[in-house]
């Protein structure tokens, strides 16, 4: 009779010896981690490399826009009112020939107005007055005969007239400078002017004549129009 110890034991020596087991299988990211880092200390990345950065590059100048100066909803630089002799800047926007940056307007009055193609302007500021009008007041509605003038008028809605013997039905031509802009004015002698303000705040003004004026001159015709 077979000894049942023996046969237990040639049972156990039969089974199969377990296979080695590799290493544990990395996760497949780590893997690709791997082959990257592997690949790239290549020399053979480089190529590849230089591609990437001067794609990320190229994304980055072409996601990237400075910030656009104020255009005041695409408003002209300039505006001329030839009726009145007179050009208008928005006096918030730049670069205009008044405004370089962002800092603000800035002008020599006679060169603004001989830029802007302005006729009949001061040659030269020989006499110069800076001062405001306050709401509803008025300045001017005189006739200089002896000197020409060039106005820059700025801070509150103002109409400016100008006598202008080519419109035949009133003789002259207004033109509107609004709060926000800036305006620039030429008046040849002998030639009537007005500056009123339309607004709740004041005007300012510079006039800049080639002449001296002097108060309750003979040269000057005043209350030109009767209407002001």
């Amino acid at each position: 009779m077979a000894n049942p110890r023996r046969a237990i034991a040639l049972h156990i020596q039969t089974q199969p010896p377990p296979l080695p087991t590799s290493a544990t299988a990395l996760p497949p990211h780590s893997s690709l981690a791997s082959s990257l880092l592997h690949f790239l200390k290549r020399p053979a990345s480089f190529p590849f490399l230089l591609s990437l950065f001067v794609l990320l590059t190229w994304l980055s100048l072409r996601f990237h826009r400075p910030s656009p100066a104020p255009s005041l909803g695409d408003r002209p630089a300039v505006v001329h009112d030839p009726q009145a002799n007179l050009v208008r800047f928005p006096a918030e926007l730049h670069p205009t020939p008044i405004a370089r940056d962002g800092r603000g307007w800035l002008l020599d009055p006679v060169a603004a107005a001989r830029d802007a193609g302005l006729p009949g302007g001061a040659f030269a500021c020989l006499s110069l007055h800076v001062g405001q009008i306050q709401p509803g007041g008025l300045r001017g509605n005189h006739r200089h005969h002896t000197c020409n003038e060039t106005f820059v008028i700025w801070g509150a809605k103002t109409k400016f007239r100008l006598e202008n013997a080519d419109i035949k039905d009133k003789g002259y031509g207004e033109a509107i400078i609004a709060a926000d802009e800036v305006g620039i004015v030429a008046s040849t002698r002998s030639t009537a002017h007005a500056l009123i303000n339309m607004d709740v705040k004041p005007t300012f003004f510079i006039g800049c004549q080639d002449t001296p004026i002097y108060p309750n001159s003979t040269n000057t015709d005043y209350k030109v129009w009767s209407d002001l």
